[in-house]
């Protein structure tokens, strides 16, 4: 079960132009996107009566899976 989640497969396309993952090319790539935005939306919305625990938080869980995007991004990440 887990040969088909951590596959060595690449999950996103690389931009067209720029820097950075695309958009997701496997399920694998569209958990991880959906996950990420539900993550943020999480955190928003538990920490929203305290606007500076809610800052550093978003930008932690936006930050955090970055990594992850950039191993499973078909040819990494460079400028294009």
């Amino acid at each position: 079960m887990l040969h088909l989640i951590f596959d060595s497969r690449p999950w996103f396309r690389p931009k067209n132009r720029g820097y950075g993952t695309g958009l997701p090319i496997t399920w694998q790539g569209w958990a991880l996107l959906a996950a990420h935005i539900a993550l943020i939306a999480g955190v928003s919305v538990l920490l929203r009566g305290q606007p500076a625990m809610m800052t550093i938080f978003v930008i932690l869980a936006a930050l955090a899976p970055l990594p992850l995007y950039r191993a499973k991004t078909e040819g990494g990440w460079r400028w294009r």
